[in-house]
């Protein structure tokens, strides 16, 4: 199963961190649709914020292993980018959770 976890600032919400790991083992390596979109969103999303947004993310990625605290962004406007792509990804996860719900879980913790 894949867990992605979600950390978000209580007061607003700000995502601060994210973990996704595990293996859906819905189908044989390299024929896992489940995992290969769970990758795609998930490392395209850290590409669109070092791209778009012009933030490197402290991310570290394994096999089956993707994570990173998200530094607060001193500028408003780049750090709302940020968020929106983080948002996004969490929207598209939350998409793939819901139709495979037994290979994804979503954790939204608040600290």
């Amino acid at each position: 199963m894949i867990s992605v976890t979600v950390k978000r600032r209580a007061a607003d919400r700000r995502i601060v961190s994210f973990a996704i790991s595990g293996h859906a083992k819905y189908a044989d390596r390299g024929k896992d649709i489940i995992c290969a979109g769970v990758s795609a969103v998930s490392v395209g999303t850290v590409n669109a914020i070092e791209a778009l947004a012009t933030v490197e993310l402290p991310a570290k990625m394994k096999d089956g292993w993707l994570s990173s605290d998200i530094p607060e962004q001193p500028d408003k406007e780049i750090d709302d980018k940020v968020q929106l792509l983080l948002e996004s990804m969490v929207v598209m996860l939350g998409t793939i959770a819901k139709t495979y719900g037994k290979y994804v879980v979503i954790h939204d913790q608040l600290l």
